[in-house]
């Protein structure tokens, strides 16, 4: 305890601290903070009206009116990223000093590249990714549109150095460089997301439509977010305020050819001239089953979707505050792949109160009714952010959360709508940040952020035990700025306390106060940890930049390592946990170079992972020594599985090169390598490599932008994309854990455009239309769970494939109005 002590006192002192810096500096002069000017096209100087001025930290913008002028209002005094957008043309940035009634035009230069300017937030403050020492790849709402995906994972697994494991298309998890599970830290709303993320069959509950970026941190974030974020983070931008005066919407409808998919989605937002900012959202998806070459349908992969959101906001002289909740409601068959003699998929029926089977038939495939197994998910989210602006130029940032997460899991055909396993889990998230006023080119911030969980069980199934967590780390980052060199760096210190709850089952499995079997036993444990990073860029001329960052970074044990005892349907494991694991410690360095011209863009980091104490599951023997089946809650006869301990080493790099010969810049030929390596230290043959370890990947895509088309049509776009993925044998085959991965090729192709009106020159609707795997190859992704499935009888061949040819046809129609 005395860590929680050391603790109490360090956040008792940040609080204070800032207290004392909110009672005396808070803004209140009768200066009139606002920024206001023009923008241009660079050559021609003529105006460019619609173009975005946007602040990332305070998340407040304006567009420029029809003769190009814009003016944002109740700004706070000091030095601010600003980031300037028009379709066609190069992102602009800088630093742009606030003080009074400041004035500021910006020229763009027209183009289609975006390299070197891109913004990213995910970090302590809004930077340029050329400044930034860390890898981050970065995907915005046109990415999204352009590419087939069944959801938000799914959207970036192309991103290099990001994978995704998944079980069936509604499930999946993200993976930065070889670690996944609570490896990396998820944020949503400015909130990390929490729900169950050690879970196979857990994915992540953020609507894919309500986004505007994806930004993919690579690389130990334990600095900012604590533990869990030893792999990275996946930062998850929602759309921001709408310019003062304005009402902004969409309307957007996708159908997928394969597992007929079809989704529909809406959203709409205003700001008014006095700062009041309002934003609603709704999403609907459902799916049927898929099919693939060597499977036809595959039984039990639907799925349905219904989220819908909100938001309410306030901008003012003294700040910002903004209300925003989200409810993500899922529900999606459980693939067990199970088939009979004929390889034929069977399905469990209700025959007049007795369990039978019976063969899925096409009228099954086709339907969008979910039968069993399935797993029913509610999330519900609410987050309140606030930016409080001071006197002295720096600012206060407060932001609290709260998530409500509900996950079901139904097996019983004959009490279909009863869950066998039920976990509640209620989180609140909280977040208190200073930032220091910016002096001779430092820019610091010192805060304090965690959370305060708890998890309680139902149902009829046990493999988790109630808990309670209570997480908080104290940190301090900052930045220099030089000519040529941005230096980075920080330091801070975790604690995380967890109260397992015990309990007892009587011979029927029925929960009881005494004197039942122990099926998870009560004890407490605290986790503490150091964290820190230094990293430096250097600009050694306009077209090269530079990278070298270290990071050590910690992840404490998850509940399921820690107290499991039960079968885990989405490892096909009977698990138990081990309360004597320790944290993990990521060690890892980072190197990075990129080049930037007028025929080509280069972008190549590697990086060495050093990992102590890592965590995974080892098999078990009995006294014969086979394997060790528990007999109970174990109908299906799991072999039992114990977390362990070892010393990991994970090793790679991203590539990406990016032909665009001038001046011809509207073709691009652009090529991306993904490669990890892994080790376990003295591990034996048969256990030398990590589990889970992505293949090598390779993705090589021809594509043609086009600004102005003609006609009706501009923006267009045209490609085509191999994806290769490299067969995967260095696999940790011990105890039948994993099983070595083909190779294979994907073709796909997208062809797209927004259709305006002629008369102003505005969108009326975008099209965008794609396929995936258009030669119809049937292959198995090696972090595909449905991989080790049950094997076809009749073909010799394990586990289930994944999707075949898939077609998408997607539009969207915009609203914008005054």
């Amino acid at each position: 305890m005395h860590y929680l002590r050391v603790l109490h006192i360090a956040v008792v002192i940040s609080i204070m601290t800032c207290s004392s810096v909110f009672a005396n500096f808070i803004t209140g002069d009768d200066a009139d903070n606002s920024l206001s000017g023009i923008v241009t096209d660079k050559a021609s100087n003529s105006p460019l009206p619609g173009a975005t001025v946007y602040f990332p930290d305070l998340h407040i913008g304006a567009s420029a009116n029809t003769e190009g002028q814009y003016e944002i209002k109740n700004l706070p005094k000091g030095k601010y990223l600003v980031e300037v957008h028009y379709i066609g043309y190069a992102a602009f940035t800088e630093v742009v000093q606030i003080n009074g009634n400041t004035h500021k035009d910006f020229s763009l230069t027209e183009t289609l590249l975006e390299k070197n300017e891109v913004v990213i937030t995910g970090v302590n403050m809004a930077t340029t990714l050329k400044k930034t020492p860390t890898p981050v790849s970065i995907v915005r709402k046109d990415y999204l549109d352009a590419n087939i995906s069944t959801n938000i994972v799914d959207a970036i697994a192309k991103l290099p150095g990001v994978s995704q494991l998944t079980t069936g298309p509604a499930i999946s998890k993200p993976f930065i460089r070889g670690l996944g599970y609570n490896r990396v830290v998820v944020v949503g709303d400015g909130v990390r997301q929490e729900g169950q993320q050690w879970g196979d069959e857990h994915g992540i509950e953020i609507d894919d439509y309500n986004v505007s970026k994806v930004e993919v941190l690579k690389g130990p974030s334990s600095l900012v977010y604590g533990s869990d974020a030893l792999a990275g983070v996946v930062n998850i931008v929602p759309p921001g305020t709408v310019a003062a005066g304005h009402i902004k919407g969409n309307v957007a409808a996708n159908y997928l050819t394969n597992n007929g998919q079809i989704s529909y989605h809406a959203d709409i937002a205003g700001t008014s001239k006095d700062g009041f900012s309002w934003s609603a959202f709704g999403t609907q998806k459902f799916a049927h089953d898929y099919k693939n070459k060597y499977d036809g349908y595959v039984f039990n992969s639907k799925f349905k979707n219904t989220n819908y959101g909100g938001s309410l906001g306030l901008n003012k002289q003294w700040g910002s505050s903004i209300i925003r909740f989200t409810s993500f409601n899922q529900e999606l068959g459980l693939v067990e792949g199970e088939r009979n003699e004929s390889g034929q998929f069977i399905k469990p029926v209700n025959n007049n109160g007795a369990e039978e089977e019976a063969v899925a038939t096409n009228d099954d495939f086709k339907s969008y009714s979910i039968g069993v197994p399935a797993q029913k998910i509610t999330h519900n989210k609410l987050v309140w952010d606030n930016n409080l602006y001071l006197h002295n130029g720096g600012r206060l940032g407060l932001t609290l959360g709260y998530q409500w997460n509900r996950r079901k899991e139904l097996g019983n055909v004959l009490e279909p709508d009863e869950p066998e396993l039920f976990l509640k889990l209620n989180t609140f998230n909280y977040g208190l940040k200073y930032y220091l006023p910016e002096m001779n080119g430092w820019q610091t911030t010192i805060g304090v952020n965690g959370m305060q969980q708890q998890n309680n069980i139902g149902g009829e199934e046990y493999l988790i035990p109630a808990y309670e967590l209570f997480d908080a780390g104290v940190f301090a980052v900052t930045t220099k700025t030089f000519d040529k060199l941005t230096l980075s760096g920080g330091l801070r210190f975790d604690n995380r306390h967890m109260t397992i709850k015990g309990l007892q089952l009587n011979e029927e499995g029925v929960p009881v106060d005494n004197g039942g079997e122990t099926k998870f036993a009560s004890f407490n444990r605290d986790f503490s940890n150091v964290s820190g990073s230094a990293g430096i860029s250097y600009a050694a001329s306009e077209q090269v930049t530079l990278k070298l960052n270290a990071a050590r970074g910690f992840r404490a044990p998850n509940v399921s390592e820690l107290a499991a005892n039960g079968v885990h349907e989405g490892t096909i494991k009977y698990e138990y946990g081990n309360n004597d694991l320790k944290p993990e410690v990521s060690t890892q360095g980072d190197l990075g170079i990129e080049f930037n011209s007028q025929h080509v863009s280069l972008t190549a980091s590697v990086f060495y992972n050093h990992i102590n104490n890592f965590i995974f599951a080892r098999k078990l023997v009995n006294v014969e020594g086979t394997d060790s089946i528990p007999a109970a809650d174990n109908e299906d006869g799991y072999s039992a599985f114990k977390y362990q301990q070892h010393t990991a080493n994970l090793y790679g790099g991203e590539f990406m090169l990016d032909i665009h010969p001038h001046p011809i810049d509207w073709l691009h030929f652009e090529n991306t390598v993904s490669y990890v390596r892994s080790s376990i230290t003295d591990g034996p043959d048969s256990a030398k490599y990590l589990p889970n370890i992505p293949a090598a990947r390779w993705i090589s895509e021809l594509k043609g932008n086009f600004k102005k088309v003609g006609g009706v049509m501009q923006n267009a776009y045209v490609g085509v994309q191999l994806d290769r993925t490299f067969a995967q044998n260095d696999i940790f085959y011990a105890y039948q854990t994993e099983t070595a991965t083909s190779g294979y090729t994907l073709l796909n192709a997208g062809i797209g455009a927004d259709f305006i009106n002629k008369k102003n020159n505005k969108t009326l609707f975008s099209l965008h239309l794609a396929a995936n795997n258009l030669t119809d190859v049937a292959y198995q992704n090696h972090l595909s769970r449905l991989k080790y499935a049950a094997v076809n009888e009749v073909t010799g061949r394990a586990g289930v494939y994944n999707m075949g040819r898939n077609f998408s046809v997607k539009v969207s129609i915009p609203i914008d109005f005054k």
